[in-house]
C-alpha cells in the first residue's frame, strides 16, 4: 500500500514562509509528477514526505498512519536522488545490497531481490562491474535498483534525470514508466520538465511560489487549464498570450492559443504578419511570426514540410473552439 495525505502542511524557513497551507491526496499505486519552475517548492515538498525536512505545521498520513513525526528510515519510503550517490569501490551487487545489509536481511532474501531487480532493470549482465565501468544511464538505473529491494511503499525521485543527456533522458523516461507499470507501486517524481510530467505523470501537481496551482491528469491540466501559469507552463512549445483589443473582442484580458491551434496559409487568415525564426524539426516547423499590434511574436507549429522563409508574409487563422480566455486575476473564463 502507498497512499499519501497531505493535510494542512506548512514549512518555513526561519521567518520565510516557503510552502503555505497545502492539501493533497497521492493514491496508492500512482505516478503523481510535482511539476514547475525552480524554486517554486517541488524538491522540498518531495523531501517533507520523505521526512528529511520538518514539517512546520499540518500532517502527513502514510496508509492512515500519522507520519509527521516518524523518521526516514521508518515511513517505508525509498527516495532517488539526482546524483546517482553509488560507492564507487563497491559492485553494482554490493551498492544494491548495501540498504538490505544495513537493515539486517538474510543474505537469501538479499540474493533473490538483487536478482529480481536486475532482472527489471536490465542489469544481470553488470553485477559485478563497478559505477566507474557503467554509463550514466546505467549508474542510474543502479539508484534505483538500491531502492526496488527495500520493496517500499512509495518511490520518491528527485529530478533522477537531469545529469543525463537528451538521448539518455527519453530512454530512462521510457524505462521508470515501465517499470511502474510492472511494480504498480506509488511513485511521486520532481521535475521542472513539464514534457517529462505530460509524458510520465497519472495525475501532474502543479506548483508555483509553493502553492498547488493545479492538480489533474496531463490531458485535462492541457486542455482545461484553471489560469494563466498553468496554461503557460503545460505544453511546449507554451501557449501565446494575447492582450489588448483582440482579447476585449472576446470578452477576456487575455486569450491564449496553443501553437498547434493556428492554422497557417499564404494568402488569406485572421491575422497577417510576418514570418521571423523558423524551427525545422522534420516532422514539424515552428514559426515565429511578430503579427502587428500583437505584444509578442506567436509561435505558430506547422508540418515539417510548410516552407514559410524569414519575411514572408503569413496568414494565421486561430481555431475559436481552442482559445482560452483569462480575466484581470489571470483566472480561466469559462
Amino acid at each position: 500500500m502507498g497512499r499519501i495525505t497531505l493535510d494542512k502542511v506548512t514549512k518555513n524557513f526561519g521567518e520565510v514562509n516557503v510552502i503555505p497551507p497545502l492539501d493533497l491526496t497521492i493514491e496508492d499505486g500512482e505516478f503523481v509528477v510535482f511539476v514547475g519552475p525552480s524554486g517554486c517548492g517541488k524538491s522540498t515538498l518531495l523531501r517533507l514526505i520523505a521526512g528529511l525536512e520538518d514539517i512546520s505545521s499540518g500532517q502527513i498520513r502514510i496508509d492512515g498512519q500519522d507520519a509527521t513525526n516518524i523518521p526516514p528510515a521508518k515511513r517505508g519510503l525509498a527516495m532517488v536522488f539526482q546524483s546517482y550517490a553509488l560507492y564507487p569501490h563497491m559492485s553494482v551487487r554490493k551498492n544494491i545490497a548495501f540498504p538490505m545489509k544495513m537493515a539486517g536481511i538474510p543474505q537469501a532474501e538479499q540474493d533473490r531481490r538483487i536478482e529480481e531487480a536486475a532482472k527489471a532493470l536490465n542489469l544481470t549482465a553488470y553485477l559485478d562491474r563497478r559505477p566507474g565501468q557503467l554509463s550514466g544511464g546505467q549508474r542510474q538505473r543502479v539508484a534505483i535498483g538500491r531502492a526496488i529491494v527495500r520493496e517500499p511503499a512509495a518511490f520518491l525521485f528527485d529530478e533522477p534525470l537531469s545529469n543525463l543527456d537528451a538521448a539518455l533522458r527519453v530512454g530512462m523516461r521510457l524505462e521508470i514508466s515501465e517499470l511502474h507499470k510492472r511494480l504498480a507501486t506509488t511513485m511521486i517524481y520532481v521535475t521542472h520538465d513539464q514534457v517529462e510530467a505530460m509524458t510520465m505523470a497519472d495525475k501532474i501537481v502543479v506548483l508555483h511560489a509553493g502553492v498547488i496551482e493545479q492538480v489533474g491528469s496531463p490531458l485535462e491540466l492541457y486542455r482545461n487549464p484553471r489560469n494563466k501559469f498553468v496554461a503557460g507552463f503545460i505544453g511546449s512549445p507554451r501557449m501565446n498570450f494575447i492582450e489588448g483589443p483582440e482579447a476585449a473582442s472576446h470578452g477576456a484580458k487575455t486569450i491564449g492559443i496553443r501553437p498547434e491551434h493556428i492554422a497557417v496559409s499564404d494568402s488569406a487568415g485572421t491575422w497577417k504578419g510576418r514570418v521571423g525564426v523558423s524551427e525545422h524539426l522534420g516532422s514539424d516547423t515552428f514559426f515565429h511570426v511578430t503579427v502587428e499590434g500583437f505584444p509578442e511574436p506567436l509561435t505558430v507549429r506547422a508540418g515539417g514540410e510548410v516552407d514559410f522563409r524569414y519575411g514572408n508574409t503569413i496568414h494565421l487563422t486561430p481555431d475559436p473552439s481552442q482559445i482560452h480566455r483569462f480575466d484581470a486575476k489571470g483566472l480561466r473564463i469559462a
